[in-house]
């Protein structure tokens, strides 16, 4: 698969491409990052129920703590690579890890996104779009460098963490979370169909069909689905992702992983949340599957000692600058 396409990078965001341009994404893997994540731009939050309340803000302040301490805080210039909406960056700037923040994303319409979100904070937030593994900004220009879920759609993971600590200061961080492990994203995606075929196959029956999407909604969440296997380019294995990060020159390299049982739940809900009407789920099931997550989370941290890393779903990594 081609992974050296010119990418217009200033574009504007185009969550509309052409069959011709969804034809080109097919054999070009960062235009089919660019155009897949301008798509997705406008309803990432409400897909992934991304929000910047004490939710969202414990867990991204957790999943930070678990692989990089609180040690350093507040960070004074942090960079992140594969911003998204901004869920990641927002929610430490809310939890008092970072001050000044700094996003970018190969999508300029997830950029878009996540200044809009910074100024409905009162944030100030400067972004841009760029590619991981060229990244514009001088050396040594950050504090932090963060990602949450991206790197797994990166082509050249090692060249990139090669310029994440180009631009860090010495002495500067790392932070990179929420990447699948080989494992539990074998288990998480065959949950996941398994929901999908069982939802939509049962809500074409008689007395649940006021639960089905509309055809056309679900033939458009298909082709998304289809199109994640051009995105979703690497699953890690967390000793393999230590020696990556060593070799691109990181030092004090460590792991952690997360979400046994909460991502057996958490996947097939997400999926299940995604085949059926919003209006059909209200507020108690949301109570619902949040607190079910938070006490399966709770027992996935409590067998940490027990259970192989590799087993668990997310794998986050940190490291620093010499």
């Amino acid at each position: 698969m081609s992974t050296d396409a010119d990418v217009d990078l200033n574009a504007s965001p185009n969550p509309h491409a052409s069959a011709d341009e969804v034809e080109a994404a097919w054999h070009d893997t960062k235009l089919a990052q660019v155009l897949y994540h301008d798509w997705e731009a406008q309803t990432y939050d409400e897909k992934w129920s991304i929000s910047f309340d004490e939710r969202c803000i414990s867990y991204a302040r957790d999943r930070f703590v678990a692989v990089a301490g609180e040690a350093g805080w507040p960070y004074g210039r942090s960079l992140e690579i594969g911003a998204g909406t901004g869920f990641f960056t927002l929610n430490l700037m809310l939890a008092g890890v970072v001050d000044k923040g700094t996003v970018t994303d190969i999508s300029p319409g997830m950029v878009e996104v996540a200044k809009r979100n910074a100024d409905g904070l009162g944030f100030a937030l400067d972004g841009q779009a760029a590619d991981a593994e060229e990244l514009p900004y001088p050396d040594e220009s950050f504090d932090l460098v963060i990602g949450h879920a991206v790197i797994h759609h990166i082509p050249d993971v090692e060249k990139a963490f090669r310029e994440m600590l180009r631009v860090l200061r010495p002495g500067g961080r790392i932070v990179i979370c929420g990447e699948p492990t080989a494992r539990g994203d074998f288990v998480a995606r065959r949950l996941s169909r398994l929901t999908w075929w069982a939802t939509t196959n049962a809500t074409r029956l008689g007395p649940l069909r006021g639960w089905s999407r509309p055809a056309e909604e679900l033939d458009e969440s298909s082709r998304a689905a289809a199109l994640e296997a051009v995105v979703d380019l690497h699953t890690f294995e967390p000793a393999a992702l230590e020696r990556t990060v060593l070799r691109a020159g990181g030092v004090n390299v460590r792991t952690a992983t997360e979400e046994l049982t909460a991502s057996w739940f958490g996947w097939p809900v997400r999926t299940f949340e995604a085949a059926v009407p919003e209006d059909k789920l209200g507020p108690r099931w949301r109570m619902f599957a949040y607190k079910s997550w938070l006490r399966l989370s709770a027992l996935d941290k409590a067998l940490t000692p027990v259970v192989p890393k590799g087993l668990y779903y997310n794998v986050s990594v940190s490291a620093t600058k010499p």
